[in-house]
């Protein structure tokens, strides 16, 4: 089988890269903005059927979500209008489809975890762009495609949250982190693995809307406190408020979403947050 992955640079496309050699029975091509541009429909369909791709896994996005407020054009262009064109060259070839998006389309006014089918309302540009790829992508309804929602991605790769506290937690004797945002955190590789298992099972006649991230909930301050723990380092972890960190941008207060679905549909096993946290930790140390 043949799978496309766009924004391979990124955490989730680097980690999909590094277990390509797990699954034999799956080839991939690796691309990034540079050697295949997803804003151009012409150029993306050249390449599919050059390489007689089967499925294309859709990692590009514009991630920044501070920068997206003042550049939502960009955001627009890789979070939506390109994504257009996957869906569309996805049901004209017939090809896989899945597509990464995010926990951001929600308001984060729930209690309770939210599920596929619950009301969707991003609070910031980041959000927004989001739910508009989500929304061009089930108006054009390519078979056998999916759109997986994710939440507080990390990873050994690029910059994160995890790499950041680590970093700040040896340089500081204390930090502030906010307590009032609640999630899961997500592992990347865990996601990717998912994926590389899903892709050559799943069927089905239209697109569906799945939630991954690891098993638990934790505030971003409770994550914090667990990156020091299981780093071991000496460094005090202090709880502030989402308004005490000022930014220009809103954020979800909770943002838990519910993964049975994910779970059931494949008979997937998704780890703790924390042990999911503590393999990539451990990689992250024994890195040279």
């Amino acid at each position: 089988m043949n799978i496309l992955i766009t924004g391979t640079n990124g955490q989730l496309g680097l980690e999909l890269k590094s277990l390509g050699n797990k699954f034999p029975n799956l080839k991939l091509f690796c691309t990034d903005r540079h050697s295949l541009n997803i804003l151009n429909f012409e150029e993306v369909e050249q390449y599919v059927l050059k390489n007689k791709i089967d499925a294309i896994v859709n990692c590009a996005a514009y991630t920044d979500v501070n920068k997206a407020e003042e550049e939502f054009a960009s955001a627009d262009e890789v979070n939506h209008l390109a994504v257009k064109n996957l869906g569309l060259i996805a049901k004209k070839h017939q090809i896989k489809l899945i597509h990464l998006s995010t926990d951001y389309v929600f308001d984060g006014n729930s209690s309770i975890p939210y599920t596929e089918t619950d009301a969707t309302n991003p609070q910031n540009a980041y959000g927004i762009s989001k739910l508009m790829g989500e929304k061009a992508l089930l108006e054009i309804n390519p078979k056998n495609s999916m759109i997986i929602r994710t939440s507080w991605l990390y990873s050994e790769f690029g910059n994160n949250f995890v790499k950041s506290i680590l970093k700040l937690s040896k340089e500081r004797e204390s930090i502030s982190v906010v307590y009032d945002q609640i999630g899961s955190p997500t592992y990347a590789r865990d996601l990717a693995l998912a994926i590389l298992q899903i892709i050559s099972e799943f069927e089905n006649d239209g697109i569906q809307i799945y939630h991954y991230a690891n098993k638990g909930q934790c505030s971003w301050f409770q994550f914090a406190e667990e990156i020091v723990k299981i780093a071991n380092y000496n460094c005090d972890v202090l709880p502030i408020t989402s308004e005490a960190y000022k930014t220009k941008v809103k954020r979800p207060k909770y943002s838990l979403m519910n993964t049975q679905n994910i779970q059931d549909a494949f008979n997937l096993e998704i780890p703790s947050w924390q042990d999911a946290l503590e393999k990539c930790i451990l990689k992250l140390k024994k890195a040279p």
